[in-house]
């Protein structure tokens, strides 16, 4: 049986829209959100709340290799949104990750370009949680000073991935981190820091 989506689709979807702009607004603070959805395994509630919320049928989606194996994931993404899924990560508007010790490059995902940085993607990452994880000094917009953050699972090169990624602004990829009770966001605008 399908999973369902919102019981209240508008209130619910500007509510975690407003989490995701508060989240991008101060990079590397996890905001609050833990919606009441039974999501398709592996997908979990927010990263399910995240795709109801900022997909359509214009906006090309790609899922790594424990969501895209799962029948109903891939159901429930096409009834509750009727976004396209496709299988070429160089198309893909949003990715979604549910093993982000094993996401792919950055580089295997749109950078945008320096006429139209906007057309990028956004990758959404599944955690486990903020309280764990190399700790990682992040500076930049919507930071006052420098910011810790940690994340778990997340690639070992994560750090390098950041500066990389920092490296082509205005092009690269966001990310928007998600635990099953917060969501944190980074923007390719932030900066990591050299750890002393």
């Amino acid at each position: 049986m399908l999973a369902p989506a919102f019981v209240d689709p508008p209130h619910a979807s500007q509510s975690v829209f407003r989490c995701v702009m508060e989240a991008m607004a101060r990079p590397g603070l996890p905001r609050p959100l833990a919606p009441q959805l039974d999501a398709p395994a592996p997908l979990a509630p927010a990263a399910a709340a995240l795709a109801l919320t900022l997909l359509d049928y214009e906006t090309p989606f790609w899922l790594d290799p424990p969501l895209a194996a799962a029948p109903e994931v891939r159901e429930w993404f096409k009834f509750h949104t009727g976004a396209p899924l496709t299988t070429d990560s160089a198309r893909a508007v949003f990715g979604f990750v549910a093993d982000p010790a094993r996401c792919p490059a950055f580089e295997r995902f749109p950078a945008g370009s320096l006429e139209y940085p906007d057309r990028s993607t956004t990758l959404v990452l599944q955690v486990e949680g903020f309280d764990r994880g190399e700790l990682l000094a992040l500076a930049g917009p919507g930071i006052a000073g420098t910011r810790q953050f940690r994340a778990a699972p997340l690639p070992q090169d994560f750090r390098a991935r950041l500066i990389a990624n920092h490296a082509q602004f205005p092009r690269g990829v966001d990310l928007i981190l998600a635990s099953p009770d917060a969501i944190a966001g980074l923007p390719r605008s932030l900066r990591v820091l050299e750890s002393n």
